[in-house]
């Protein structure tokens, strides 16, 4: 029984993610996630109660990985490997998580009137913690003297523009979708970007 319930929630969970990633909040109808989903639509309700719950369960799906994506900031390490260990995590998430980070990206632009208060203080303090070590490689002459909040704005632009802007991306470079290739391509380039841009010297070698 445990095992049914968790794929129907699983199910729902992914339509929701689609719905809500195409329509929005608003429009988006709780028959429709039933039917993308293939369930009964009480069994949207069974499960979660509301739309708005549903909802918030999308949010907290990519909520976590978002907070766990800032790890290489959270132990000593040489700035290119941290940055690129970010940089990679945050191209995974938008390929793995691709619609749920487009619910994220509109909730935020609409001010997170659905995100909880706890959750948006976890997000600021580990954005404030990680612009934070940045500027301590700053003063620490170990890169640039760029701005730390600017360099990480420009991050999550330029790698969630991969969930965001998928269907322009896949016009333009003449796919139906981008594969792992594509992906770490975009990962590459970013890396290579930010290190040159911050004037960061890759950390030697061991013997």
């Amino acid at each position: 029984m445990s095992s049914i319930r968790e794929r129907n929630k699983d199910l729902i969970l992914r339509a929701a993610s689609e719905e809500f990633a195409e329509k929005g909040f608003a429009a988006t109808k709780t028959s429709d996630i039933a039917v993308r989903a293939g369930l009964p639509k009480p069994n949207v309700y069974y499960y979660f109660k509301s739309k708005e719950n549903l909802y918030r369960e999308v949010l907290e799906s990519i909520v976590e990985p978002l907070l766990e994506a800032s790890a290489p900031f959270n132990q000593p390490g040489h700035p290119a490997d941290v940055l690129r260990a970010y940089i990679r995590t945050k191209i995974r998430i938008s390929r793995d998580h691709a619609n749920a980070s487009k619910v994220f990206a509109s909730e935020i632009m609409h001010g997170a009137p659905h995100l909880s208060c706890e959750r948006t203080a976890q997000l600021n303090a580990q954005a404030a913690h990680n612009i934070a070590c940045i500027q301590r490689w700053v003063d620490q002459g170990l890169i640039a003297d760029i701005d730390p909040s600017h360099l990480m704005f420009s991050i999550w632009a330029a790698t969630q523009t991969y969930a965001d802007f998928d269907w322009q991306i896949s016009t333009v470079t003449g796919k139906a979708s981008l594969s792992d290739d594509d992906y770490e391509a975009a990962a590459e380039t970013i890396i290579r970007l930010v290190l040159k841009g911050c004037e960061i010297d890759e950390p030697a070698a061991a013997d």
